[in-house]
């Protein structure tokens, strides 16, 4: 597409093609003028209202802005086709200035959420102050009417009646933000300490980890809620995720154009995944999200190229809404849940599916392919990147199409990352509390250092510990290889980094204890340690439990690696 629009541009400008048809939206794409523009009406059907509205203002300047050829010209024409009853909105609109109002007062709640959360705002005072510095405010005071319809209704309003209708307004909608933000979970509430006697305190308003998260992935916060509603139910399957992924009100605004209905359920017969038309329907945006993923996943063709672009909307704004979805889950401590949503993560990368084995992602690889490997005894691709003294006898044996894709499958698995994972267990010393803390000296920029490590005794194999006491579980990583900066992902739409998720939980229960997240530097034998801290079980002595570090890819498909710990209690003599 983006090729045949360049050459359509060059025989536009050489004269070859006189007259050219295009959308509203390449419109904004293509970089010439003409003499005569014709807009063919001022509507477009909204798939997610069910009916036809007008083209944004911006939208129409842009499609005139095309009218004139400075080389050529000394005048243009742009023509407008509307229908009779807006032709003097547009004739103001178009000789005439329109005010530039503001769309804050939309999306208030999710901006006092990032501001409570940055600490800017910590009181209900300090959000109506924090909203009177905004551009929104005076537009208010200057346009009462565009944002409040009690202010239309005033007759001769004199200042102090426009004053306390403003100062009503602010405050009904700042009741309105804070009761969203609390209802969603974002934010508390908690009494505040009068800073003078005969004072009354003012409310203090305080981020939760759900406003944290929505902060930091730009969420809003209806969206987050929907994840921690659906997220705190029992582990939940791969199929099942995905469901909660395209349900997220973060697809709200995808595209249904005119038809797409028709060609939603037609593309539904091809997809494996069922559409649930008890809760979605084929007109929906959501609907549409979980098939684009699914053509995305299972390499099916999509009917038209607007679906194209939407796939690549759909994909960008999956990634941190799946990440803030493992963010919710580790803090409902699911384990299962949490593991199939990297798993997802991983397969949107990947375009890739779990059921598949991780020797389908490479290259030229094809169903004859793997069986070759089977004979082999490789049946995943760690099993093949180990084999590295054998590598290239073992792909010529592959009968792969020609010389350069050996050289590119024999490139990749020499630079896919080796990952050599270890546990060291230590039992920490007992904090003295009489000890005052350390101060760490400041470090360059005026930042503190990390914290003193506390010191604690390594605990060999087979792990024997007494009960009640604080331990220390240290995962140590690092590549045996020099690998590759980005991870191989040709289907997916931008380049990426990868970095590993550690993971310590129970598999037995379905408990997630902790989870972490640790950015290896892309060199050989240069370590990095993730270090978790708890309590053994206050037991009676000879329990024995076990835990699980699962150290996952955020992009690599079939690399993750688990642990398994057998920690015994004994008595602190033994250990001793």
């Amino acid at each position: 597409p983006e090729r045949d629009r360049k050459v359509t541009e060059e025989l536009f400008c050489e004269g070859k093609i006189l007259v050219l048809i295009s959308t509203s939206t390449l419109a904004w794409g293509v970089n010439f003028p003409a003499h005569l523009v014709i807009i063919k009406g001022t509507e477009y059907y909204d798939g997610a209202l069910k009916r036809y509205v007008d083209f944004p203002i911006t939208d129409v300047l842009q499609m005139m802005g095309r009218a004139g050829r400075p080389q050529f010209d000394t005048e243009a024409r742009a023509v407008i086709m509307v229908h009779e009853p807006k032709k003097n909105f547009y004739r103001r609109f178009i000789y005439e200035p329109f005010p530039v109002e503001s769309s804050l007062h939309e999306q208030l709640t999710d901006h006092l959420n990032a501001e409570i959360v940055a600490k800017t705002i910590k009181t209900r005072e300090e959000a109506i102050d924090y909203v009177t510095w905004t551009y929104f405010f005076r537009r208010l005071t200057a346009n009462p009417a565009y944002y409040d319809q009690q202010a239309a209704l005033l007759e001769q309003p004199t200042f102090d009646k426009q004053r306390d209708m403003l100062a009503n307004y602010i405050e009904r909608l700042m009741n309105k933000c804070l009761d969203e933000l609390i209802r969603s979970g974002c934010i508390e509430l908690k009494e505040g300490v009068p800073l003078r006697t005969g004072e009354i305190p003012s409310a203090l308003v305080e981020p939760t980890k759900l406003g944290r998260v929505a902060s930091l992935y730009y969420l809003g916060h209806r969206t987050v809620a929907q994840f921690q509603r659906s997220l705190s139910r029992e582990g939940l399957g791969f199929v099942e995720l995905m469901r909660v992924l395209c349900e997220c009100p973060e697809y709200d605004e995808l595209p249904v154009r005119h038809n797409e209905d028709k060609m939603n359920a037609e593309f539904a017969e091809a997809c494996p995944l069922e559409v649930d038309l008890a809760i979605q329907a084929y007109d929906s945006p959501h609907t549409k999200a979980f098939l684009l993923l699914q053509a995305h996943m299972w390499g099916l063709a999509l009917p038209i190229n607007d679906y194209k672009t939407d796939l690549k909307t759909v994909l960008d704004r999956s990634i941190p809404l799946i990440q803030a979805m493992v963010d919710i889950a580790a803090e409902e401590a699911q384990l299962r849940s949490t593991v199939n949503l990297i798993l997802l993560l991983q397969c949107l990368h990947q375009s890739h599916q779990p059921w598949k084995s991780s020797l389908a992602c490479m290259p030229h690889f094809n169903e004859k392919t793997l069986k070759i490997l089977a004979g082999m005894g490789i049946e995943a691709v760690p099993e093949l990147i180990e084999r590295q003294r054998t590598l290239q006898k073992d792909l010529q044996k592959l009968n792969l199409p020609n010389a350069d894709a050996y050289k590119e499958v024999l490139q990749l698995l020499q630079e896919m990352p080796r990952l050599r994972v270890r546990v060291e267990l230590r039992i920490l010393d007992p904090e003295d509390p009489t000890q005052a803390p350390e101060e760490a000296p400041p470090a360059e920029g005026g930042e503190g250092a990390p914290p003193k490590r506390r010191k604690g005794k390594l605990v060999p194999e087979p792990y024997k510990v007494p009960p009640d006491v604080e331990l220390e579980l240290a995962v140590v990583m690092n590549y045996e290889n020099t690998p590759c900066k980005f991870v191989h992902a040709p289907r997916f739409p931008k380049k990426k980094t990868y970095s590993w998720w550690c993971i310590l939980g129970d598999t037995e229960v379905d408990e997630l204890v902790s989870i972490k997240k640790a950015i290896l530097p892309t060199r050989a034998r240069t370590e990095r340690r993730v270090n978790f801290q708890f309590c053994s079980p206050a037991d009676e002595v000879g329990e024995t439990f076990t835990l699980s570090v699962l150290v996952m890819s955020d992009s690599w498909f079939g690399l993750d690696q688990q642990l398994d710990l057998c920690i015994t209690t004994v008595d602190k003599a033994e250990v001793a």
